[in-house]
């Protein structure tokens, strides 16, 4: 299965005025400082240990105005509300992402459970957040969904903890249900996907009667995702529920290959980028050609794949504000991709984390971390903000 670009795609990735246009010229510049930092793979490796050091020094203003503003929408729900309403501002919805991490308490899981239905009676009747999100591990042990994922036996005391993480996630796809707000379910590491998965599986059977209201996340950097797509919607056909897919390359590389390599089993990740950027293209293919039984929302940083969607929505007929599918990037990046996309009629959402500044580190040294890892990711960023800068500079229209 191949997807193409034909020569004709309508949407072009080259105009910053457009990516910029909802950021000042201070706005920019700070931008620009900010990935140039990125850029430094020597401070983005030791500055992740420096930055909880920095908080407690008293440096909570610096980051809250640096990478926090940057890649964050704000430390509560409505904080958020600013960030909302500019990208609303060019037809760009926002993904309230609650990104508190690692934390392992029954009241720490309760609390992500409550909070994650407060995004979605916030989102409710506002067209301005289309969709609501969250992780599996904000709601349960990562050790409980290994052994679960491992299909090990559970003990009696592990069976009711499983069975509460099972009723927070059916309590927030409830919610989302009864709000008509569909709801992403993130992939995570590959150890307890299946546990995820099936979580997701569950739920869509119950929800998804009429339309795609829960969504799994399909990691395509993985070697039997594509498959996986494949197999999720012929059970959702013969199930007679409709499939929610929000597909992206991943974010867990380096961990995948160092535990495989460590314990001595075939990597899931794919050989090469090549190979997980056809798997990603052949995967929007097999959605676009099915998407009467699904709903799809491509969260990618790609140009190449954004526009094969955009190209397959061509040859399909689909019109290009047709609600069964959207694109998706990140606050803070690819905004030459989002604001395009959207000045030419296509659904985009923003991924909007929030949460205080101190829970939230985590998810910006990642965001860091990825953004150099990524191969030319930061180095993109860094051309379109230098190229916009020379545009305002010399008063160009285009």
């Amino acid at each position: 299965m191949k997807a193409e670009v034909t020569e004709k795609a309508m949407v072009s990735f080259d105009n910053t005025q457009i990516a910029f246009i909802s950021k000042s010229d201070s706005d920019l510049k700070k931008s620009y400082l900010l990935f140039k930092l990125i850029g430094n793979p020597l401070l983005v490796k030791y500055g992740g240990g420096l930055a909880p050091l920095g908080l407690r020094l008293g440096f909570k203003g610096l980051i809250k105005s640096t990478i926090f503003k940057q890649f964050v929408g704000g430390e509560n729900i409505t904080d958020c509300g600013k960030a909302i309403l500019q990208l609303a501002k060019y037809n760009i919805g926002t993904i309230l992402d609650y990104s508190v991490e690692g934390k392992e308490s029954e009241v720490d899981f309760d609390h992500c459970c409550t909070e994650t239905i407060e995004t979605i009676h916030r989102a409710r009747g506002d067209k301005n957040i289309p969709f609501c999100v969250f992780k599996v591990t904000g709601l349960a042990r990562f050790d409980l969904l290994e052994k679960v994922t491992a299909k090990q036996t559970l003990t009696k005391e592990e069976t009711e903890e499983y069975e509460r993480v099972k009723n927070r996630v059916n309590k927030i796809c409830s919610e989302a249900y009864e709000n008509k707000k569909p709801v992403f379910i993130d992939a995570e590491e590959s150890w307890i996907q299946i546990a995820i998965d099936d979580l997701a599986n569950e739920n869509m059977a119950r929800y998804n009667k009429d339309e795609a209201i829960v969504y799994n996340t399909f990691q395509m950097y993985r070697k039997d995702r594509l498959a996986y797509l494949n197999e999720s919607v012929t059970h959702g056909k013969s199930g007679g529920y409709h499939v929610g897919a929000k597909l992206v390359r991943g974010a867990y590389m380096e961990k995948e290959r160092k535990r495989a390599l460590e314990r001595g089993y075939t990597s899931p990740i794919q050989d090469s980028k090549e190979s997980s950027d056809k798997d990603y293209n052949s995967a929007l293919e097999f959605c676009v050609n099915n998407i009467d039984c699904m709903g799809l929302c491509a969260g990618t940083h790609n140009e190449k794949s954004s526009l094969v969607l955009v190209d397959l929505m061509a040859k399909k007929k689909i019109e290009s504000g047709d609600k069964r599918i959207y694109f998706s990037q990140l606050l803070g990046m690819s905004d030459h991709i989002s604001f395009n996309l959207s000045q030419n009629g296509y659904n985009v959402a923003k991924y909007v984390p929030y949460g205080p500044v101190k829970e939230v580190l985590p998810y910006l040294i990642r965001r860091a971390q990825e953004n150099t890892s990524v191969k030319g990711q930061t180095g993109r960023e860094l051309s379109l903000i230098i190229k916009e800068k020379e545009r305002r500079k010399k008063g160009l229209t285009t």
